[in-house]
């Protein structure tokens, strides 16, 4: 499974764990993909000289997002139990997690590149979480990107269901720099940095630096499931929006 949805190997002499999402090119963020992101986040967490992960990716895009099939009513409890989890094990990552991201990267997608610690984008890029306009939010992105963005910039984005350049993502904070490269970019980051330091102390610094924030996202991210799950896919307009998506076809509000 692992093998077909993500590519996973050691780089920089053994210093940086490497993650790819291997199916452009919508590199669709589904149950397989986040189960193996997940594997390989794990088991990469038990090496002690890692001291950082790079996510990127192949194709154009770094992903389209979620699965809409997987958000109907009779799946999405266990896509977002999967997600969820995912999200908490990256943001509560021993090491640095760096995401590098070029070209589209849209809901569930920016909800992982979210959920790491440095991001690296091209100026072209297009980030944004498009859910409100299918008739749903974003559970996790909500947690996020008010921890990540001014609030103002985060309720936008979470409304409106627009998109931001990566240069509107550098200037918000999003993104922690823009290049046309983005994955040089990051990997220079990481050979001037976390290469040279202590693998044991900079896990130190990294528990230190997300104090406070864990545990928000942490209980939060709970408290928005559960509205999700038991509010938002009680109401007529959630399915519906949901339903005409995946028929290609307007979706017709009834406002309940």
């Amino acid at each position: 499974m692992a093998e077909s949805a993500l590519k996973v190997w050691s780089d920089r002499d053994g210093k940086l764990l490497r993650l790819r999402l291997s199916r452009p090119k919508a590199n669709i963020i589904d149950a397989e993909m986040i189960a193996a992101l997940h594997k390989a986040l794990t088991e990469g967490a038990a090496d002690p000289h890692f001291r950082a992960v790079l996510i990127d990716h192949e194709g154009p895009h770094f992903s389209f997002g979620a699965s809409v099939p997987e958000h109907m009513p009779d799946q999405c409890a266990a896509m977002l139990k999967g997600l969820h989890a995912l999200v908490l094990t990256m943001v509560e990552y021993p090491v640095p997690i760096l995401v590098s991201v070029r070209g589209q990267c849209l809901g569930g997608g920016l909800e992982v590149a979210a959920a790491g610690h440095m991001m690296f984008v091209s100026p072209d890029a297009k980030l944004g979480q498009p859910e409100i306009v299918l008739g749903v939010f974003a559970p996790a992105a909500s947690c996020l990107l008010p921890e990540r963005l001014p609030q103002a910039v985060a309720e936008d984005l979470l409304y409106s269901g627009r998109s931001i350049s990566g240069e509107e993502a550098a200037r918000f904070g999003l993104a922690n720099a823009v290049a046309e490269e983005p994955e040089a970019a990051a990997l220079a980051w990481f050979d001037a940095g976390p290469a040279k330091h202590s693998a044991s102390s900079l896990r130190f610094a990294v528990k230190a630096a997300r104090l406070g924030m864990n545990e928000r996202v942490k209980a939060k991210i709970a408290q928005v499931e559960d509205l999700y799950l038991n509010g938002l896919m009680a109401s007529r307009d959630a399915v519906e929006g949901l339903n005409a998506f995946i028929a290609k076809r307007a979706a017709i509000w009834e406002d309940r």
